[in-house]
């Protein structure tokens, strides 16, 4: 498996996240960061992810990607496009109830975008869980195959979060 890496491209309002290797919460802040940044430009038209060449992707991967299609749903009232070739990939993405919050297409979409890596973030142990929790309670929400697959992680950091604020 390689090592997790996600590329972007914006072009005339089309906006491309590519996925790539083993994609991991180490890349949730950088991923959540560009999130923020296409649902707050006021000229976007699609969104594209891209997990064509996707190895692994985790939970909270998962469910950014779930929050940046609620976001974009509420803000111009357009679903994304996933793309993936892979049946073990759309396995997931099916089991997680992802055809509810996204156009899934199982081939591959030519870009002409010229892609780049997402800068790192450096996030706070808190910052950290703070996103996990969030990207995990986006997910329990879309189905109840994830609220019983999630309801102990989410449990355990909500308790984790109280007993720092004591």
């Amino acid at each position: 498996m390689t090592t997790g890496r996600i590329q972007f491209a914006e072009s005339d309002g089309t906006f491309v996240l590519k996925f790539l290797g083993d994609v991991r919460l180490t890349l949730c802040a950088a991923l959540d960061a560009y999130i923020e940044k296409i649902v707050s430009a006021l000229h976007f038209k699609s969104i594209v992810i891209d997990l064509t060449e996707t190895d692994n992707i985790d939970s909270t991967s998962l469910g950014l990607l779930a929050k940046l299609s609620i976001l974009s749903r509420e803000r111009v009232g357009l679903l994304p496009t996933l793309v993936s070739t892979q049946q073990d990939m759309l396995r997931l993405l099916q089991s997680m109830g992802f055809e509810q919050i996204f156009n899934i297409v199982a081939e591959t979409t030519p870009t002409d975008a010229e892609l780049q890596d997402l800068p790192p973030q450096t996030l706070s142990e808190e910052q950290v869980r703070a996103r996990v929790l969030e990207a995990h309670r986006l997910l329990m929400d879309l189905n109840e195959h994830n609220r019983n697959a999630f309801v102990d992680l989410v449990t355990s950091l909500e308790g984790d979060t109280e007993s720092d604020d004591c």
